[in-house]
């Protein structure tokens, strides 16, 4: 942690601020062992991708336009049933993320070698205008056995920034860490 550069906000960016914080976030809980989960991630890349390709294909082939009439019609047809899924598919995703993921910043697996069988999901606020950042880790399967019982954290971010906008990581990766052990010690539902 001593090599690493210092992490430097904007502390008049709010956007700045909540962005260093929530990939500090991301590490330390990287680093005890969670692997984020990034399907549904992939799954918009691969709809991303496959739009592309059809629009490349059609851009790039080796015919000129009155000779390919039929085919640019079959790509044309082929990329507005494709984007009518993508666009009809990122609509779900955005309402998954709007009702379920709500400020979700880190979605993970089970650590490997745990007796649990569910992931964290760990979520974030910083309001505009205002410099209490509230931190939460909840399980990713509430629903399961082995969840935990959500626990979070309020606090001021100028408590963990100096007035030249660095991150002091020492206090802020304490209050997570404590964070977690909190998430980790509390008893499971019944």
């Amino acid at each position: 942690m001593a090599n690493k550069k210092p992490k430097k906000a904007n502390l008049l960016d709010h956007h700045s601020i909540k962005h260093i914080l929530d990939e500090s976030v991301s590490e330390i809980v990287k680093r005890r062992g969670y692997e984020e989960n990034v399907r549904m991630s992939n799954i918009r890349l691969f709809f991303g991708t496959f739009i592309i390709m059809i629009a490349l294909f059609a851009q790039f082939y080796n015919k000129k336009f009155p000779q390919n009439r039929e085919f640019l019609i079959g790509c044309i047809i082929c990329l507005i049933l494709d984007s009518g899924k993508y666009i009809v598919f990122n609509g779900l995703l955005q309402l998954i993320i709007h009702l379920k993921e709500k400020n979700a910043i880190l979605a993970t697996y089970p650590p490997k070698g745990s007796f649990t069988s569910t992931g964290l999901v760990v979520s974030s606020k910083l309001p505009r205008f205002s410099d209490e950042y509230t931190l939460t880790i909840a399980s990713a399967d509430p629903q399961s056995i082995s969840a935990g019982k959500p626990v979070q954290f309020t606090k001021s971010v100028t408590q963990w920034f100096t007035k030249d906008g660095v991150l002091v990581e020492g206090l802020f990766w304490k209050d997570v860490e404590a964070l977690l052990n909190d998430y980790a010690a509390e008893p499971k539902k019944s």
